[in-house]
This record gives structure tokens, C-alpha cells and sequence, in this order.
């Protein structure tokens, strides 16, 4: 039984929404969903309806519920999150992260990272996975240790590199100090503590 016009294109325009959030193609999800990208791009443009059985697989592809493909508020493609809601990582002292993107988004990372006089993101370097990051100074003043090198960075600087380089960032002034850190694709996996040198 099809779905009316008006129903299908809902549906379709979101299964769309959720596909590019994570960068897929339609022949990535076909693959994924075990449907065809034909199939899909009727979908898409509402003018095919999709069993149940389908549907269940296309959401199970895309990460999301059957019940997000006919959700009409904006619900995971347009929240709100308020500074109280956001996910707090586990944390050293005198520094707190927490993480801004939510689901649908997996293509990159977003965090904000609170930094208290002398606090920093652990004694150790550390490495996560190989994508490309980028730090902002949202406020205050943060020094961070990249590899051999060393660069202090003010309020509304940036830096960029490979989260494969061994880092750490510190705030070493008498004021609290906020970054933002933009990481695409997401790394997906926690910080990885480098292995302390023998002493000489």
C-alpha cells in the first residue's frame, strides 16, 4: 500500500537529510540497507513508498529509528543543546570537556574544553585516531605541545594538525581559559596515552 504524496516526501526529504549528515551516498546506503541507490533516490524524492520491513533496515543503516525517518518536529536534525545538557568526558584536574555534536552527525566532532588556571588535558601526551583537528581559543590563553614543538596561543587563535601527533594542552596563566577543538572525521575512539620514556 503507498503511502500519500505528502507522507512520502516528509519521509523521503529526511532519510536524505540523515544520508548527507553522514556523508553517505546512495549507493553507500543501498549497500548498507540491502535495498538499490534507484530504489533509494525514488524514496528520496517521494515517489516511491517503502515497506516497513524497509524501512527498518534503511534506519538500521542510517543509525536511527524507524520512528526518526517520520518525525515531524525537528527533533536529531535541528536541537537545541544547552550548555547544562552537553556530554562531559571523563576529566583531569582542573580541566573539564565536553562534547557539542550530537547524532546524526558522525562526519566530525566538535568539543569545548574548560581549562583552569594550571589545569591541563593530563601529564601525558596523547594521540586519537588520524583526522584532521583544529584548536580555538575561545577565550584566555592555552599552551599546547605538539610532537618536539611548543606554541602559546591567546584568545581567538588557532591551530591545526593531525590528531595522530602526540599533544597536550595547558593553561599555565592565573585566568581560566576555553578552547574549542573541531575534528573531522570523527576519531570515534578515546585519547590514547602515549607511553612514558624509560628514564635515562
Amino acid at each position: 500500500m503507498s503511502m500519500p504524496s505528502a507522507q512520502s516526501s516528509r519521509l523521503g526529504e529526511r532519510v536524505r537529510a540523515f544520508r548527507q549528515a553522514r556523508r553517505l551516498s546512495l549507493r553507500d546506503l543501498g549497500e548498507r540497507s540491502g535495498t538499490t541507490a534507484s530504489f533509494l533516490s525514488q524514496l528520496e524524492r517521494g515517489t516511491s513508498g517503502a515497506a516497513v520491513s524497509t524501512l527498518m533496515k534503511i534506519a538500521g543503516a542510517l543509525q536511527v529509528s524507524v520512528a526518526d525517518l517520520f518525525e515531524d518536529r525537528p527533533g536529531p536534525l535541528h536541537r537545541v543543546l544547552r550548555r547544562g545538557e552537553r556530554l562531559a568526558l571523563p576529566q583531569a584536574g582542573g580541566y573539564v570537556k565536553t562534547l557539542l555534536s550530537q547524532q546524526p552527525i558522525r562526519a566530525f566532532e566538535v568539543y569545548v574544553g574548560h581549562f583552569e588556571p594550571g589545569g591541563s588535558t593530563g601529564p601525558e601526551a596523547y594521540t586519537h585516531g588520524d583526522s584532521h583537528e583544529m584548536m580555538l581559543v575561545l577565550h584566555g590563553a592555552v599552551e599546547i605541545d605538539l610532537a618536539e614543538e611548543t606554541h602559546r596561543l591567546g584568545s581567538g587563535d588557532c591551530i591545526e594538525y593531525r590528531s595522530s601527533t602526540p599533544h597536550r594542552i595547558r593553561n599555565p596563566g592565573p585566568d581560566p581559559a576555553e578552547v574549542q577543538w573541531i575534528i573531522a572525521p570523527s576519531s570515534r575512539t578515546g585519547p590514547k596515552p602515549l607511553a612514558r620514556s624509560p628514564a635515562p
